[in-house]
């Protein structure tokens, strides 16, 4: 009885996106939406843990996002929607939880493109002095907007290549280094500036939180792609298990080799910390510097393009609920991609780009507290999700569940709890960041609550409709 009260999300065709996307593409986009965190970000966190600290903050980061991926899976697979964790939320909690959901997700990747595009105008400006960083990151947006609008195939076969180029790279900077590498140099004021562990050492350890989650952010927008995948329920948990594998190596590998290269305090603080833990070992005018410049580029367009893919994708799907102005949801005639939603979060983040004396706060650079307002969101939103699996498991035992989470209730339970915990960490150490993160939700709250009337008289969306009415899977 309670789901008749429940405003509806709007009605949608099928053939609306192209169900194109392979099993290699997705995985493709999985890799290629994080592995920008394996260039730059990262490194912030070594600024308030030191090294070793900041291993064991992001071990413990780590087995959260490898529970929340295996337990986010079965709700991607059972309801394969471009809304994502805001049609999980609407699902299992009806049009609050929808907004909630949806508001986070939408707060995560349109705040970590501006981040990731500060990141390629800094390596530009290692080759090219004169280039103003800004000006670069204007110019990514332009540049992978318009590729994002011709076609999710063209999107998704240019982001799989982009990806392999990319771990290549990382492979390549871990090898060049390894002859310099020393442990000692890893170790040294391990402890947030101490040589050896002590109680002082924790708060840095949890302050550095955020960096550590820049690591893997992101790798859930894979789901966006969820409608545009060819056997999402197939293909979507071998893109995800593949991804996360791939992402705690190549994440510990470079956090390793680049701390035991020289004096890592050098690289706590700036957006390029691979280019310059490179060149304390070949130097300035080494081709292989310039060679990771260059293809280090890749790991952020490869991030960069793939968060537009995952942030139209949402602003598509609430527009399309009405959660958002319904023109947003138009799809481009001839490329059928969301070309609208795609400008419209170009024009957040450009904005946030410009936005230095409102978003440089606490001391922190930039870049620094575009990540942390983009963590808030992603942070949210997992404890959303997590929370939308148990309710579904309990409220829809018979919903088909083609990959389910393995050892339930103990992998959802732990990545919920270990979400619990980076978020009251987050706003601890991050009060204002965290009270303009409440700001935005309240802001789209009114417009949620301002459009009731037009959501209550929309129809059911076709795909969630057909996830209610789905047999129980065998066995």
């Amino acid at each position: 009885m309670e789901q008749q009260h429940r405003p509806h999300l709007a009605n949608v065709t099928h053939g609306e996106l192209k169900q194109t996307l392979t099993t290699w593409q997705l995985w493709g986009i999985a890799v290629g939406l994080v592995i920008s965190g394996e260039y730059f970000g990262w490194s912030y966190g070594w600024a308030t843990a030191g090294t070793l600290g900041f291993v064991v903050t992001s071990v413990f980061v780590a087995a959260m996002y490898t529970t929340f991926i295996f337990s986010f899976t079965e709700l991607t697979t059972s309801i394969p929607h471009a809304g994502g964790p805001f049609a999980y939320g609407h699902h299992a909690f009806g049009p609050i939880g929808g907004y909630f959901a949806g508001a986070a997700t939408l707060v995560e990747f349109v705040f970590a493109p501006p981040a990731i595009a500060l990141a390629i105008g800094a390596y530009l400006n290692v080759q090219f002095p004169a280039l103003d960083p800004k000006l670069a990151a204007v110019g990514a947006y332009l540049v992978f907007m318009t590729l994002n609008i011709v076609g999710v195939q063209i999107a998704a076969t240019f982001e799989l290549f982009v990806t392999l180029l990319a771990i290549f790279e990382l492979l390549v900077f871990m090898g060049v280094v390894a002859p310099g590498f020393a442990t000692a140099n890893f170790m040294k004021g391990g402890w947030a500036g101490a040589d050896t562990f002590s109680a002082a050492a924790v708060p840095g350890m949890f302050a550095a939180i955020p960096f550590a989650i820049w690591f893997f952010l992101a790798i859930e927008g894979v789901a966006m792609a969820a409608e545009e995948a060819k056997n999402p329920r197939r293909s979507i948990p071998i893109a995800y298990v593949a991804g996360i594998l791939t992402l705690l190596a190549l994440a510990m590998g470079v956090m390793v080799f680049a701390g035991g290269s020289g004096d890592w305090t050098k690289l706590a603080n700036i957006n390029d910390p691979l280019p310059q833990a490179m060149k304390t070992i070949v130097g300035e005018k080494s081709g292989w510097l310039h060679m990771l410049v260059w293809l280090g580029l890749f790991g952020l367009i490869a991030s960069f393009h793939g968060i537009i893919l995952g942030y139209s994708r949402q602003i598509f799907a609430l527009a399309r609920a009405n959660y958002l102005p319904p023109w947003l949801a138009k799809v481009h005639p001839r490329f059928r991609t969301p070309h609208r939603a795609i400008l419209a979060g170009g024009v957040v983040g450009i904005a946030a780009i410009f936005s230095d004396e409102l978003i440089k706060i606490g001391g922190q650079t930039l870049t620094a507290n575009i990540v942390t307002m983009s963590v808030f969101g992603a942070i949210l939103m997992y404890i959303l999700a997590m929370a939308s699996l148990f309710k579904l498991r309990a409220s829809e035992p018979a919903m088909a569940r083609p990959f389910k989470a393995p050892l339930y209730p103990w992998f959802p339970a732990f990545a919920l709890v270990a979400a619990a915990v980076c978020l009251a960490t987050l706003v601890y150490y991050n009060p204002l960041i965290a009270a303009i993160f409440v700001g935005l939700l309240a802001v789209g709250y009114v417009y949620f609550h301002l459009t009731r009337a037009q959501r209550e008289r929309a129809p059911l969306d076709d795909m969630l409709e057909s996830a209610r009415a789905q047999p129980k899977a065998a066995g």
